[in-house]
């Protein structure tokens, strides 16, 4: 075993890239370290993984420490569309216009009896095969944190890799846990992720007017959750200060 120690904090992606370039086995495992899977489940993704040529990636079935299922684990692109549906709360009429208001997260469906392709998976747990990630090339570096897993998945599927999604491959995830200290910073690399992705797969997609909307929506939202963190933590301090 080989531990690589970054002298700072380079990202996730980054990091990734680091570890990639050092391995030489024929399939790569990225794993987030707030994840816990019990003995057996790597071999159930890798017999995944090596049944269909024409996986290049494979990922499990988050869950909570309830038991219920992580949304994220199996899903489709987020694309500006459906991210509008989803931020006005539009995906509640779904079950009537199944199309036009698809609600990108699949972890309310019903799970599969076995693998089954999907637009994405997780980036805190990806097995790839290396012969994959050669015709893909690395994780986009530019991403710091978030969003950097969706950009994968995009250019596996552009490549014409299949992404599939094993529901008996169960792990743990401790959503948050490693980004709990810092919750402003992590919310702004998020916010600034997705409009790298959107700017690098939707612009030339989607009328400008769209576009725009779109990022005044992202920065609306991180303006919104920073002004309720900072509200919260005014709040403890006062409280502290009167305890």
């Amino acid at each position: 075993m080989q531990i690589i120690r970054n002298e700072r904090n380079l990202g996730f992606a980054a990091a990734c890239n680091i570890g990639a370039r050092t391995a030489v086995a024929p399939y790569l495992l990225f794993l987030n370290p707030d994840c816990y899977f019990v003995p057996g489940t790597l071999s159930i993704l890798l017999d995944a993984l090596r049944a269909d040529g024409q996986a290049g990636m494979v990922g499990g079935l988050l869950i909570n420490s309830d038991g219920s299922e992580q949304p994220g684990g199996r899903r489709a692109i987020p694309t500006p569309w459906r991210s509008f549906v989803r931020a006005f709360g539009l995906n509640r009429f779904a079950d009537r216009w199944p199309k036009l208001f698809f609600d990108f997260h699949l972890h309310k469906q019903p799970l599969p009896a076995r693998p089954v392709e999907v637009e994405a998976i997780s980036g805190a747990c990806m097995l790839v095969s290396r012969e994959a990630v050669q015709q893909v090339g690395l994780w986009d570096d530019a991403y710091f944190l978030h969003c950097e897993d969706l950009d994968w998945c995009m250019r596996f599927r552009q490549k014409g890799w299949k992404i599939l999604f094993v529901p008996t491959a169960k792990m743990s995830h401790a959503l948050g846990v490693c980004s709990s200290s810092r919750p402003l910073f992590v919310e702004w690399h998020k916010h600034k992720g997705m409009m790298r992705f959107y700017r690098k797969f939707f612009r030339h997609q989607y009328p400008f007017l769209l576009m725009g909307l779109v990022a005044v929506g992202v920065w609306l939202r991180f303006a919104l959750v920073a002004a309720s963190h900072l509200f919260k933590r005014m709040c403890r301090s006062l409280k502290a200060d009167h305890g």
